[in-house]
């Protein structure tokens, strides 16, 4: 795809991802994610053709106007959409794939010094949330879903949810939607792994404290001399 194309994919991503885009000369003007996708566009056809000078040029000054900042060596395609457009930062070996959400904060990031690749691969339809930060060489698959503040450091299924710090795995299927474009907006859909082995535990210790309750009560009938676990009626005269 040319520029160009590359372009209007990213405009429309946005009227169809986001309900807040409410018409197409405000989108054309407010949109910082969009300007520094725009700019990318630019700087990495130049990049391609050589011209790094000009690109890293390029890119600086989006850096400077939007507050993303994409290496013009980092290769994206088409549909690509940064909500808000604050912080991002994509690394120059990085490649995402079609229809990708990023959200403020995000961090593709590298591990390493040395030449090659260094930073994440993002497969079609992946949503990163908010400050989350995936760090290495690693394939984050098909629609995954990277949970708000995530540290990934370890590849990522496709379909799949992480959260945490490290991140694990929480969800290894895709949510149901009747709106395929508005999927990746449901940050409340992302589990709470803390929680849920939280009230695991609790309801594992009540378990417990009845047994325990329960045996306590049998001892005491055994040691009665009349054997019952209550006091009886008819064993007081």
């Amino acid at each position: 795809m040319n520029v160009l194309s590359l372009v209007r994919s990213d405009f429309a991503s946005i009227r169809r991802r986001d309900p807040a885009a409410r018409g197409r000369i405000e989108t054309a003007l407010t949109y910082p994610g969009l300007h520094a996708a725009i700019a990318h566009r630019v700087a990495h056809a130049l990049w391609s053709r050589q011209l790094k000078s000009a690109a890293r040029l390029i890119s600086y000054l989006a850096r400077m106007a939007t507050g993303v900042d994409i290496h013009p060596g980092a290769k994206i395609g088409p549909g690509f959409f940064i909500d808000h457009g604050s912080g991002v930062v994509i690394g120059e070996t990085a490649e995402l794939g079609r229809n990708v959400t990023l959200y403020h904060g995000v961090t593709l990031g590298g591990v390493s010094w040395s030449p090659g690749r260094r930073h994440p691969i993002l497969g079609d339809g992946v949503m990163v949330g908010a400050g989350a930060k995936i760090l290495g060489p690693i394939k984050i698959g098909a629609g995954a879903r990277i949970g708000a503040n995530s540290v990934v450091v370890e590849p990522v299924p496709d379909d799949s949810t992480v959260v945490g710090i490290p991140a694990r795995i929480v969800r290894t299927e895709g949510p149901v939607s009747t709106d395929p474009y508005r999927v990746d907006l449901n940050h409340h859909l992302i589990p709470d792994p803390v929680g849920r082995t939280l009230a695991r535990l609790a309801d594992r210790i009540a378990f417990l404290e009845a047994r325990l309750a329960a045996r306590d009560a049998l001892q005491r009938a055994a040691k009665s001399p009349d054997g019952c676990l209550q006091p009886c009626e008819d064993h007081r005269h």
